[in-house]
Order: structure tokens, then sequence, then C-alpha cells
């Protein structure tokens, strides 16, 4: 069997990362993993994959070519049609909603080949929020032939849209397995910590951190300027600091830089590498976000997160009280902050478990592609007949050990 994973931004890196190891670590003839970088964010991705030591077998280098939503699309779609047709591969894993993973979601439907869509189900109802992420999310559903849904609520989603139940497994998200990765190390690397805590020996330890992420799409002009605005209110306050790592986007370090460099106890530093962002998160006491993954690390982390959107495609957070909405309208992101600081919490009620997994999305993932692989179901591509969900808790650890044992007969031989 092969399979193709695909990634090209600093996020799929993040939350691929788990599914990419859990394969490369059941590598043998029969089941090869090849890794696609479509180089979308080449710079912020480099760290992720030095950090969780994964290095891509292919290299597209698309984004010195693109300089439209447009253009990215055609490119990868063409660089990735000439790729699929050297690989032969069996299925290709695409992550989320990014216009690499709806291009290489389509290049591989036009070579008839099986579609895994990790993270599917996440929905707005609004095609231009995010923009382009929500259309490019729902490509991918149409196209894939195996659903791997984050929560219930994603599941839920999907079968209103059509999709067979039978194609969807309800796995947890990977970005909880990547986190837990990342505080094992955090844990068991007193030096780590070490060089983390003097990288960051600006920030007091009586300080309320304010972590801050913001470069969504919608959110470029009069949003980022209205972000800036309630930053620098929150900064006039003596025990606060804000740590901003700015997005290489030059239409949101332009007007981040211009509001906000120089400002008394606002940071603003380069994109983080994962370690060090959540490190951040750990040290923070409100995360202020426009991000899809920091809605689900965050309340892992039992940090409250705002998020500056109108909508959001996690809404398990929110229901949960892990998450509140509060758009880009400074007051209302002031006094989230400000009530935060006051009292210690989000909203109303206290939080639930963490909704988003349990740290073994990437377990479930590969274990039901190697179950759907091993049944007959893997030959129909419709909704009829055995459920893949079914086939795979049934297979599920009898694929793992067979293919753990071809692998170790495979080392035999080779030694």
């Amino acid at each position: 069997m092969r399979t193709v994973v695909v990634i090209g931004t600093r996020p799929e890196a993040i939350k691929m990362a788990p599914v990419i190891k859990q394969l490369k670590s059941l590598s043998s003839r029969k089941l090869q993993t090849f890794v696609v970088s479509t180089g979308q964010h080449q710079d912020m991705m480099r760290p992720i994959l030095e950090f969780f030591q994964i290095n891509p077998d292919f290299d597209l280098g698309v984004m010195p070519k693109c300089g439209s939503i447009n253009s990215l699309f055609s490119t990868v779609v063409k660089e990735m049609d000439g790729l699929l047709a050297r690989i032969e591969p069996d299925i290709v894993l695409v992550h989320g909603d990014t216009t690499s993973a709806a291009a290489s979601a389509l290049a591989a439907f036009h070579q008839k080949t099986r579609i895994g869509h990790v993270e599917a189900g996440l929905r707005t109802g609004r095609l231009d929020a995010p923009f382009p992420e929500e259309a490019n999310r729902r490509i991918i559903g149409q196209l894939a032939d195996l659903h791997f849904a984050p929560t219930q609520t994603a599941q839920s989603q999907l079968i209103a849209e059509g999709v067979p139940r039978s194609r969807i497994v309800v796995t947890g998200n990977t970005v909880v397995d990547a986190l837990q990765f990342v505080l094992a190390r955090l844990r068991n690397e007193p030096l780590l910590r070490k060089r983390l805590d003097e990288r960051f020996n600006f920030l007091a330890p009586h300080q309320h951190i304010i972590l801050v992420t913001g470069h969504r799409r919608e959110n470029l002009g009069n949003g980022i300027d209205r972000i800036c605005d309630a930053l620098a209110r929150l900064a006039q306050s003596a025990n606060c600091a804000i740590v901003y790592p700015v997005h290489l986007n030059p239409r949101v370090q332009k007007p981040v830089l211009k509001r906000l460099s120089g400002m008394p106890r606002v940071y603003l530093v380069p994109p983080l590498d994962y370690v060090e962002f959540v490190y951040l998160m750990l040290r923070s006491t409100v995360i202020l976000t426009d991000s899809g993954g920091v809605q689900e690390e965050a309340p892992s982390l039992g940090k409250p997160v705002l998020v500056m959107r109108d909508v959001t495609e996690r809404p398990e957070a929110v229901a949960s009280g892990l998450a509140r909405l509060v758009g880009t309208e400074p007051e209302k992101i002031v006094g989230a902050v400000q009530e935060i600081i006051r009292e210690g919490n989000v909203c109303s009620g206290s939080p639930v478990r963490n909704p988003f997994g349990d740290g073994r999305a990437a377990e479930r993932i590969v274990g039901a592609i190697l179950g759907a692989w091993q049944s007959p179901i893997w030959e129909r591509r419709t909704g009829d007949g055995e459920s893949i969900a079914e086939s795979a808790d049934k297979l599920f650890d009898h694929a793992l050990v067979n293919t753990l044992h071809s692998a170790e007969r495979e080392r035999r031989v080779a030694h």
C-alpha cells in the first residue's frame, strides 16, 4: 500500500506530523509512505518539520511561482498531477482546509485515487468566513472517500451534507497528539525548558501574559487595525505583557509594526517554532487568536481563548465554555481580556473536558486506513455496504499487528 501525505502550511505540518510518524513507524515494502510538501509556507514550516524529525520525500516549491490563490491552486494541481502519476499511490491524505489541500485532493480525484480527509466536517456555514478555507474544505468533502472527523459535531455536519455515515470515522483532532508530544519533551528535557526560559526572559513572572495570533485573510485591513487598537489599549496596563508572533504576510506585518512597534509592554516577535509557541501558551493568562488550531490547543492546556472572529467552525469549544467569540471590535476584546484577568474565566459555567480528543487521533486514522485497505470496502467507492468505521474497529489491532510483523520480518531478512 502506498500512501501520500500532503502538507503545505505550518498548521498542516503540526497536525499531520503525528499521522506521518505513525505511518513511518510501520513502514515496510507493503506499506510505503511518501510525504509531499507543496511549499505554501516553506519558511514557516521548516522548523516544525525539524522538530518532529520529518523529511519530505518531495518538495513542490510552489510559492515562488504563485501570486494569487488561483495561481497557487492551478500550480499545485499541475505539480501533484505529475507526481501522483509517478508514485501511483493507493490513497492521498490531505488535511483541513488549505488551498494546497483542496488542489491536491482534486488532482488525486482526477487520477481516480482514493482521498482521505483529516479534520473533515468543520463548517461555519458561510463561504466567506473563513475565506477561502470554508470553500476549500467543502470541496475536499465532496471528493474524499474517507472522512476523519475530529468530533461528533463534525461527523453530524458531514452526514447532514449527504456523506454516508459508513465513510466517516470520528478520531479526535491530531493537534492534541502533537501537543502531547511537545508537552512530554518539555517535561523530560530540563535543558529545553531552560533554553525557553532564557529566550523569553523579558517576561516578568508577575505579569499577565496576553498571547496573540492574528493573520486571517478576512481580518486583513480594518480587522487588523481594530485588533491593534485593542492591543494598544491593553498595553496601557502595567501588569500586562503582550506577545504577538507576527505573521510573515506583508499585509499583516505592515499595519502591526506601524501601530505597535516600540510600544511599552508589547513584544512583536518573528513567527515561533511550535515548542516555543506551546511554552508561551502555558505561561499565558489569556490567548487572543483568529486561528483555528489555537482554538483546539488552548483548551487542551486549560487556557482561556478569545476568538477574534464572528463565526467559528469549532463550536465545541464555545459550547463547552472553553472559548468565546469576540470579533475584532476593540471594546469587546478589551472587555473580555479584562474580565479574564479580573475573574479568571471565559464565560459563565465550568469548562468540561477537552472536546477535541485524547491524543490518539493519529493511531485511529492509521488504523482506519489499514482496516479499510484489508477489507472488501476498499474496492467500493459508494456509501453502500460495510462501514469503514465498523471495519476499522474490527481490524484495527489485527491490521497493526500484521503490519508490524511484516516490517519485523523484513528487518530480519535485511540483517
